[in-house]
């Protein structure tokens, strides 16, 4: 069983920065595809990013290409997402999912593991 744990959140104005963190434990990152998705209140949770094990390739939704960026660190079962320009509309709660190596990887749905989130606020 993988339990994951999400850092970095926080209060940031528009064009700023941060960086999230997920820490893996119970069991290795290798082999999983692994996502970010975000959730504002009284919407559905949406994909974020994803990163494949197999050649670390990454895929991104359209609202935050060129701004967002994911990467993973297997020796320390940790996947990070670097968010730089912030928007007021980045706002929510950001999950990191772990889902099995094949996936689609841009639906909820598809992944195994949860963490708990994590609360970004972006003020303009």
């Amino acid at each position: 069983q993988v339990q994951l744990v999400e850092s970095g959140g926080g209060l940031v104005q528009a064009g700023g920065s941060l960086r999230l963190s997920c820490v893996a434990s119970g069991g290795t990152l290798s082999g999983y595809t692994m996502g970010w998705f975000r959730q504002a209140p009284g919407e559905d949770r949406e994909f974020v990013a994803h990163i494949r094990w197999i050649g670390g390739r990454t895929n991104y939704a359209d609202s935050v290409k060129g701004r967002f960026s994911m990467s993973r660190d297997d020796a320390k079962n940790t996947v990070y997402l670097q968010m730089n320009n912030l928007k007021p509309e980045d706002t929510g709660v950001y999950y990191c999912a772990a889902g099995l190596t094949w996936i689609r990887g841009t639906s909820a749905g598809e992944y195994t593991y949860w963490g708990q989130g994590t609360q970004v606020t972006v003020s303009s």
